[in-house]
């Protein structure tokens, strides 16, 4: 079974290596002459006097640097780069900004003034490009309203995320008090040329809520804003700044609409750059090339943890079912939901893991779950990997994995037995991966 688990772990790392930024920037918007090509069309670069960079998120580093590949030698780019953590190898001309990721903090306010800077000076005759990736709702931010403060946004942000609303509720909310998200980075560049490349961990369809979606049309409005925050009993907990602007939602600027002239087809074009179906094609060919019959299955996204472990393990043994004595696997992606009910270190992906392992004692099953990003909630691993030993190891070293599971403490039990899977920051951040084998 150790087989079993050490091939989980070669097809995520395999994967990781697949989804390499610079690597699919060069492959997918391709470059002859001055022309690169976007969608599919073509954008001559030596008509512009001046190209400049935004790149925000996560994977913020590694979207500059291949910006900077793509162009090079004859054109450049200069411009800002937000990101959690500190960036190097940044190509020359780029300003770097490390700011708050989960929750904006000052730098985060710093980044929405300069990048607002930026954009002010851009004109016809300049090319933007906006470089988004996961963790840019944090890391750039600026409220509309001067009177509201850090410490207001910062509250709000508390609120939001504990009150058991959906990203897409609690985008809906923010968006209508910030000066940089909802389609807002657009409008300061109306009149330049904007091309957003984006690497997604948001479903298809749902690419307004990357980064909040700076440069892209809201679909959310005023009043489904108040609509969440009447919905989750909100109001008594904002801060009196924000309070009072939802209270007269009238006060509150709308964000723009499709049909803004910021978003006219000829100044402006948008392309997933990396995003579930590169992820699956990636894992899905790395298992291939390890003989495992494969599929891929993404109908568990914002399940329960149980319920998705449950599901998965009958996906793979329906496969093995109707493969026998052949090695199999189902490969999934996608955000699992795991509640905190404990003090302990841990996150969705370790939980996930957690959950699987009295599932598969006994079994030949290995379980991975990981985040492509390296970071799984409040711990340093991405994830953890575990077969049908585990329980035995477990018990051996007077580990309960129930009592791990109810306390929110899955890192500590998967680095006592040495399974945590940890990568550190990788760069990049498409969806969570979860690797089934069996044979």
């Amino acid at each position: 079974m150790a087989n079993l688990k050490q091939a989980a772990l070669t097809i995520f790392h395999e994967t990781l290596a697949a989804i390499d930024i610079p690597l699919s920037m060069r492959r997918k918007l391709g470059r002859a002459g001055s022309q690169i090509f976007v969608n599919g069309a073509p954008f001559d670069l030596a008509v512009f006097e001046h190209i400049c960079a935004i790149s925000i998120g996560k994977a913020s580093a590694a979207m500059a640097r291949g910006l900077a590949e793509l162009l090079s030698p004859d054109f450049r780019a200069e411009g800002i780069v937000v990101a959690p953590t500190v960036a190097s190898g940044l190509p020359k001309g780029f300003r770097a900004i490390v700011a708050g990721h989960p929750v904006p903090n000052e730098d985060s306010f710093v980044a929405g003034r300069a990048i607002l800077d930026l954009l002010a000076a851009t004109n016809q005759h300049t090319l933007v490009f906006f470089l988004l990736s996961g963790g840019g709702s944090s890391l750039v931010e600026l409220p509309l309203d001067p009177g509201v403060t850090l410490e207001d946004m910062q509250a709000l942000h508390r609120a939001l995320v504990t009150c058991g609303a959906s990203i897409d509720e609690i985008n809906a909310v923010r968006k209508h008090l910030s000066a940089v998200k909802g389609g807002r980075l657009a409008v300061a560049a109306s009149v330049a040329m904007k091309i957003t490349l984006g690497v997604t961990d948001v479903p298809e369809g749902q690419e307004s809520a990357l980064a909040s979606g700076p440069t892209l049309p809201d679909p959310t409005t005023i009043l489904g804003a108040c609509g969440v925050l009447l919905r989750y009993d909100l109001f008594p907990k904002l801060p009196p700044n924000i309070r009072a602007r939802f209270e007269h939602p009238d006060s509150i600027p709308e964000t723009p609409k499709a049909g803004d002239p910021a978003f006219d087809s000829r100044r402006a074009t948008f392309q997933i750059l990396l995003g579930r179906h590169d992820l699956f094609h990636a894992a899905h060919h790395a298992s291939e090339s390890a003989e495992f019959i494969t599929v891929c299955d993404n109908s568990t996204d914002n399940w329960p943890v149980e319920k998705a472990v449950d599901f998965l393990l009958a996906q793979l043994e329906a496969l093995k079912q109707a493969n026998p004595g052949k090695s199999v696997a189902v490969i999934a992606d996608g955000e699992v939901s795991s509640p905190v009910t404990g003090d302990g270190v841990g996150g969705r992906n370790l939980a996930f893991v957690l959950n699987s392992v009295k599932k598969i004692a006994g079994r030949k099953v290995a379980v991975l779950s990981a985040g492509t990003d390296g970071v799984d909630g409040s711990s340093p691993a991405a994830g953890a990997v575990a077969d049908g030993e585990t329980m035995g190891r477990a018990q051996n070293s007077g580990l309960d994995p129930s009592d791990f599971f109810r306390r929110s403490d899955s890192y500590t039990f998967f680095h006592s037995l040495g399974d945590t899977i940890e990568t550190g920051p990788t760069g990049n951040n498409l969806r969570d991966l979860r690797i089934f084998l069996a044979e």
